[in-house]
């Protein structure tokens, strides 16, 4: 597993969370451990890499 850390869209608050490298290409939504509003999460990996990370509130 690799962690992660980012801000929180909605309340910038800073977010760990653990991303599991054995899927190249991931999106789910996760709620912000701190505000509870659900951001977008898309991830992609390449060799147990981050390459790209987004992370979006769902109302944009």
């Amino acid at each position: 597993m690799l962690e992660h850390f980012f801000p929180c869209p909605y309340c910038l608050a800073e977010i760990s969370i653990l991303i599991d490298p054995s899927l190249p290409s991931q999106h789910y939504i996760e709620d912000c451990e701190v505000c509870c509003n659900p951001i977008d999460i898309r991830i992609e990996l390449e060799e147990n890499e981050i390459t790209s990370f987004v992370a979006k509130s769902i109302e944009q």
